[in-house]
């Protein structure tokens, strides 16, 4: 029979594991049509194994994204459009805005639901309370979002994410490299790797850099790849990446300066 003292010992082992919410980046195929022959020949042609950038992702964590697609669109094939990603290095982990159906498939293949990462909470009417009166005081300042400054190069493989806030970087960030931030991204220096700003879906988010040179910019899961040559006004030179505010969700690269 086990000991008090040898049962105290078992209850002091130390935790296996712990569970912690988790912010991780995400990248987000948002589909414009329920056409998968045309999805997998553009994925192809520009990710796939034969492209000229087959290494562009690295078993990038993606979220399939139905919201654009027509309400009477047909059930998507996702076992195929799922094996298509892996060819471009791409691991689909969950969709979002998908009709129930979509949703049933997902789940036979091990994909979650993503929700929303803002939603309003509703409304609450609350009777009014009468109370004496007090002494005002004046309100505290709020706290300001965190931001992370990185002083050195970012190299190729390292990944930088700046959760819930903005992301300053004072020296060159080199393709390969990834950085990521909830809010805005600085580059004060040259920008060749890939920029993600607006990851949890800030749609205000921008991003800046010194000479605009990057393999990929986004904003809020809408991005841009190198494949497409940037104009001569950006390359190279000063730039800022930001949506239009015209609701059409249209990524703006634009010259900082004249």
């Amino acid at each position: 029979m086990p000991t008090a003292s040898a049962a105290k010992n078992n209850n002091q082992k130390p935790l296996a594991f712990e569970i912690k919410s988790a912010d991780l980046p995400l990248v987000a195929l948002i589909l414009k049509t329920g056409d998968l022959v045309a999805v997998e020949t553009q994925l192809l042609s520009q990710f796939g194994p034969l492209s000229n950038s087959p290494d562009f992702f690295n078993d990038d964590a993606l979220v399939i994204d139905c919201g654009q697609l027509a309400a009477d669109s047909e059930s998507l094939d996702l076992p195929h459009l799922v094996t298509v990603l892996r060819q471009c290095k791409l691991v689909a982990v969950a969709v979002r805005h998908a009709p129930a159906s979509t949703l049933l498939e997902a789940r036979r293949l091990g994909l979650v639901e993503a929700h929303e990462v803002y939603v309003p909470a509703p409304a609450v009417k609350f009777p009014p309370v009468v109370q004496a009166p007090v002494q005002k005081e004046l309100p505290l300042a709020s706290a300001s979002a965190p931001t992370m400054v990185i002083d050195k190069p970012i190299r190729s493989g390292q990944k930088i994410y700046a959760k819930g806030g903005d992301l300053i970087i004072l020296s060159m960030v080199n393709r390969g490299a990834e950085v990521v931030a909830d809010g805005n991204i600085h580059v004060y220096a040259a920008l060749r790797g890939k920029a993600m700003a607006g990851a949890k879906g800030n749609t205000k988010a921008r991003i800046f850099a010194l000479a605009m040179e990057a393999e990929l910019v986004s904003v809020a899961g809408i991005y841009r790849t190198a494949e497409k040559p940037f104009a001569s006004d950006v390359l190279g030179r000063p730039t800022q990446i930001r949506l239009s505010d015209d609701n059409q969700e249209k990524l703006l690269i634009e010259p900082l300066m004249p």
